[in-house]
């Protein structure tokens, strides 16, 4: 305490409670009061002996004037970490000091309005003199400063946009971990309803998921955002409980915060508020049009909404045919509960085209889940015209149905609607690579990848790009950032795989391949083409004969790929026009596909596209 009067703060803290005063009341008085708390985290004040102290430093939080500093090497309980705590570990009452600097310095700047930046050099670790301690006692000081956030200890990204936001996963304290998708799915809920509203920039959901374990400003650091919005949810069978804070990520003070404790049935309009709250934090008031963009395509059931919340937690860990049907399962539970549900119908149409692409063993089967898919989601259309995410997934079923200009069209809807939805982008930049726009995919993908910078599947879209566009070298380098995020991502190694055998790199792709694991069609694909490029005829021979065996009718597109490295025009136009009978969705790749360089001079190929009606 002495320390600080002398920096020229007033400082008061409960030493100061005279005898015979009410306690309770003269702590509340000075609690509100102040314009600084200084919350001090030791092994005690975070134990069960410490709930007073967290109480207070609810208080200070509530009135975005909380400080914490750590005495021990303790973590912050549950609900107060996100403003990183300043260390005064081992400090001895020396003013000089640099961990007490950086809290002088903290306190000075929200005086000026302007934060106090000066090169503190690291602080030393030593035995901790309890003495020096300026609330030692309670845990806790006021002083007449407003508090901020450890800003210098890490200087935030200064390309951070003034209206960009990263919205963390919600902590699930229900102590049950089955409710984890809940927590993360509020979240999902509020990050897509600022997405849709403009004017913001939102980062992506794998982003905000990767750094939910790192203070407010390593993750705007790491983002390069302004805000961080981050929370936690605990439910009952009678209440919900969800606790939400906006933080700057300049300076880790709290814009906003606020507490909910509802009956669980008000889980949806808890997002709802939490959303416009934000939204009007970081653009101002908000009108008609945008209020109703928050809410677009959502549901005013919680059982249909908590259905389409586990729909997103398994599409983002599974992509087995068994996820996949309990996908379409949950989808159809949840539009029984809402029929006008939009965002069900999405996600049910989503699944019946990846399941028709990936999974279908005829090509009878391939056409009718193609036609569920699209039926569904133009039933999505219909219902929230404008969900840029229904114009995505449309403009997927066309293109796997081989109506390219529909595919065209709608992706250019989907992207004019929702240009700040990473998964809108990625699929969009996919579909204008594969429909030979490959410049302005690239530059899709940029912004994707800006949007979702942790995301592996943005790299991998950019890579596919890179790779239609000859650009091999810079393929592998998107390939590779891939991995790095997710080194168990199967998929980069058969990409890095067809960069290097774009490159005539063999032994290098085989070890991709290999690297990818075994089996599937992809894989059998890429040991053919390997083996033809390789000269090897007969092994060649042997591979399509393995994998007519295994995919029948439903991979002629795949079969004319071997054939052209195989120097075999005919037999690879016979196998595209197998191909075109079927309606096989591989025909999406023929007008940028590397592996028909071979045949593309052929006047049969030109005759195909035309056919195909390629935009």
């Amino acid at each position: 305490m002495d320390a600080l009067e002398a920096e020229g703060f007033s400082v008061w803290w409960d030493a100061h409670i005279s005898g015979g005063a009410n306690w309770h009341q003269k702590i509340e008085a000075n609690l509100d009061s102040a314009r600084c708390v200084i919350v001090a985290w030791t092994s005690a004040s975070v134990g069960p002996e410490g709930q007073f102290v967290r109480d207070e430093a609810r208080r200070a939080q509530e009135r975005n004037v909380y400080l914490p500093i750590r005495l021990d090497t303790v973590r912050p309980p549950l609900g107060f970490g996100e403003i990183q705590a300043l260390s005064l570990l081992g400090w001895n009452g020396d003013r000089s000091d640099p961990g007490f600097q950086a809290i002088a310095d903290a306190v000075r700047g929200q005086i000026s309005g302007e934060p106090v930046v000066r090169p503190h050099p690291p602080v030393r670790v030593r035995r901790v003199s309890r003495r020096a301690l300026v609330a030692g006692g309670a845990g806790v000081a006021a002083a007449a400063v407003a508090g901020v956030g450890a800003w210098a200890l890490l200087k935030p990204s200064a390309a951070a946009a003034p209206k960009s936001i990263a919205v963390l996963p919600f902590a699930n304290l229900s102590g049950d971990p089955d409710q984890a998708y809940f927590s993360e799915g509020m979240a999902d809920e509020i990050r897509s309803a600022l997405a849709r509203l403009g004017g913001l920039t939102v980062i992506g959901a794998t982003s905000s998921i990767a750094v939910r374990n790192e203070d407010a400003r390593t993750v705007a650091r790491k983002l390069g955002v302004s805000s961080i919005l981050t929370g936690s949810v605990r439910q009952s069978p009678s209440t919900i409980r969800v606790s939400a804070e906006l933080i700057d990520g300049r300076t880790g003070a709290y814009r906003w915060t606020q507490q909910y404790d509802r009956q669980p049935g008000d889980a949806i309009r808890i997002q709802t508020d939490i959303a416009q709250n934000v939204a009007t934090a970081l653009k101002g008031a908000l009108g008609l049009a945008a209020q109703a963009a928050i809410t677009l395509g959502g549901t005013a059931d919680r059982v249909a909404q908590d259905l389409v919340l586990q729909i997103r937690k398994l599409g983002r860990e599974f992509t087995s045919l068994e996820s996949i049907r309990r996908r379409i399962a949950l989808a159809d539970a949840a539009i029984s509960r809402d029929p006008n549900y939009a965002e069900a119908f999405v996600q049910k149409a989503d699944a019946l085209n990846v399941l028709a692409a990936n999974f279908a063993s005829s090509p009878t089967e391939i056409a009718d889940l193609l036609a569920q898919a699209d039926a569904t989601v133009e039933k999505a259309v219909a219902l929230a015209p404008r969900l840029g995410s229904a114009h995505a997934i449309l403009a997927s079923v066309a293109l796997t149905t081989l109506d390219f200009p529909r595919a065209l069209q709608e992706t250019r809807r989907s992207l004019a609607l929702s240009p700040s939805d990473p998964e809108v982008l990625t699929l969009g930049a996919c579909i204008l690579g594969l429909l030979a726009r490959s410049e302005e995919a690239l530059r899709i993908a940029d912004q994707a990848i800006a949007l979702d910078p942790l995301n592996a599947r943005c790299h991998r879209y950019k890579a596919q790009v890179l790779i239609r566009l000859g650009r091999y070298a810079q393929a592998i380098e998107a390939g590779r950032k891939s991995l790095q995020i997710s080194p168990e991502g199967r998929s980069a190694h058969i990409l890095l795989g067809d960069a290097l055998l774009g490159l005539g790199r063999i032994e290098q792709a085989k070890s991709e391949y290999r690297a990818a694991g075994p089996g599937d069609s992809f894989i059998l694909l890429r040991r053919g083409l390997l083996t033809a490029q390789s000269h090897d005829r007969a092994g060649a021979e042997r591979m399509l004969g393995q994998l007519k065996a295994q995919f029948g009718a439903t991979a002629s597109y795949q079969y004319a790929q071997i054939r052209a490295a195989l120097g075999d025009k005919d037999l690879a136009f016979a196998e595209l026009e197998n191909a075109l009978r079927a309606k096989d969705p591989g025909l999406a790749e023929l007008k940028v596909d590397p592996f028909l360089d071979p045949i593309r001079s052929d006047p049969r190929y030109a005759a195909l596209l035309t056919r195909l009606n390629f935009p």
